[in-house]
């Protein structure tokens, strides 16, 4: 009986489960988009107070991906899923009560209540993404790295997808944007629980993982692992890891600008209602579900075929993403809401294509015991997306119309494009070995 026939596929479960725990994740923190106007109606907020609110999530979050990444590499990766989650879960039933805390603790400012919630929710949901990668970079064989990222990335935009269908069911059905919050924090808390049973670290550590099904994850760890943990500030010695984590953030900017304005831009452009807008701003996520995946599929193809990672990295990034800038760019020049959504739609789909690639690099460059570190420190810089997408986004419609929001989405792709380009992925770190003690006696005599 073959290897293969005896291996076990545990290892797809694992990817599974991480996909669900993301996907729930990026709905919780979605939901405060299709509430924007109950939430700016009640509380009397203008487009530019309510970019604010949307912004403050990102500055927990960007902090809160970096501690995640270091966390992992040092207490484990469940411990750092299970705390996260359990926090973002009860920060997004209080989100419910935001503008009361504000209105008792902080001198009768609504707006201070949801700006100190979101950034703590923003921190608890931070680590996410690298603990994703942290988690593939231990279960999954390199030849499947890429795809194996793609599903979970694919959480992305099935969240995005389908927090319009539930974020305005549950608004429709309870007409109370509270309950609405409550009622994922709920369901976010009962995931955590199962997610809990059924994931560990490592492959090695699950006893439902086969000897073959081990070698097999296994089999390329020489290719995979270089050398022991390298220290943080490592990361700024790398060009690539530098340019990586920079080209991120134009995918992070495109989503977070989608994410947070598009429902009140479909709203206000053409005074779609609760009853239209559950489908409508579902549109704009169909395609990138798909281009997820098969971003890392042609990745893992064009590495397989060709040897040359400069091509399924750079090259595909590259040419990709200056799709992308035109998309948006385009936008302000088209009339009909078909012609507007279509090229959201393809923008997107474009976008999510190379979601996976910024991963694949910083797992392509870095010691594995580093992974965890390294995809933090990628998410924290490249999260000022998440700052700044919706801040300048509501500025930009306050002031200039939002035209030049999407005119500004499509300057960020065009300059992520520019820095693919630049990444030297076939580079890995090497080992920083110390000083050996002579030498140091030597300089020290100098």
């Amino acid at each position: 009986m073959s290897t293969e026939h005896n291996q076990s596929h545990y290892r797809y479960r694992i990817f599974a489960m991480v996909f669900f725990i993301a996907l729930i994740n990026y709905i919780d923190r979605g939901a405060l988009s299709f509430a924007a106007n109950d939430i700016s109606a009640e509380y009397h907020f203008t487009k530019l107070q309510l970019g604010a609110v949307l912004g403050y999530f990102g500055f927990g979050y960007l902090f809160g991906s970096l501690c995640g990444g270091l966390l992992a590499d040092r207490i484990g990766t469940k411990k750092v899923w299970l705390i996260a989650g359990g926090l973002w879960s009860l920060l997004e039933i209080g989100t419910a009560w935001a503008g009361e805390l504000g209105v008792a603790l902080f001198g009768g400012s609504a707006i201070m209540g949801f700006a100190v919630l979101r950034i703590l929710f923003g921190f608890s949901e931070g680590p996410a993404y690298a603990l994703m990668n942290k988690t593939i970079a231990h279960w999954a064989p390199r030849r499947e790295r890429g795809f194996s990222l793609g599903i979970g990335l694919l959480s992305t935009q099935v969240g995005a997808l389908l927090t319009a269908p539930l974020a305005v069911g549950l608004l429709l059905l309870t007409h109370d944007w509270r309950t609405m919050f409550i009622v994922l924090g709920v369901f976010s808390l009962l995931a955590i629980a199962v997610f809990a049973r059924g994931f560990t670290d490592t492959p090695a550590q699950h006893p439902k993982v086969t000897p073959a099904e081990l070698a097999a994850i296994a089999q390329d760890a020489e290719v995979q692992d270089t050398g022991s943990r390298q220290p943080w500030w490592a990361f700024f010695t790398s060009r690539t890891l530098v340019l990586n984590a920079l080209g991120y953030f134009s995918f992070l900017y495109v989503t977070f600008v989608l994410v947070t304005w598009s429902p009140k831009y479909l709203q206000d452009t053409f005074h779609y209602d609760l009853h239209s807008l559950w489908y409508v701003a579902m549109i704009p996520w169909t395609g990138a579900c798909f281009t997820v995946l098969l971003g890392g599929k042609i990745a893992d193809t064009l590495l397989r075929k060709t040897g040359n990672l400069r091509l399924a990295r750079n090259v595909f990034a590259a040419v990709t993403l200056l799709l992308t800038a035109t998309c948006f760019v385009l936008i302000p020049y088209a009339s009909s809401p078909f012609e507007i959504i279509l090229l959201m739609t393809l923008g997107n789909a474009l976008n999510a294509l190379v979601n996976n690639l910024y991963w694949s690099v910083v797992i392509d460059v870095s010691p594995k015991a580093s992974v965890g570190t390294y995809s933090g420190m990628t998410l924290a810089i490249a999260n000022v997306a998440s700052i700044l997408a919706p801040t300048l986004s509501g500025y930009l419609a306050q002031y200039h119309g939002y035209g030049a929001m999407f005119t500004a989405t499509a300057a960020v792709s065009f300059c992520s494009m520019l820095c693919m380009t630049l990444l030297q992925p076939e580079k890995r770190m090497k080992k920083r070995e110390p000083m050996p003690q002579g030498k140091q006696v030597a300089l020290a005599e100098k």
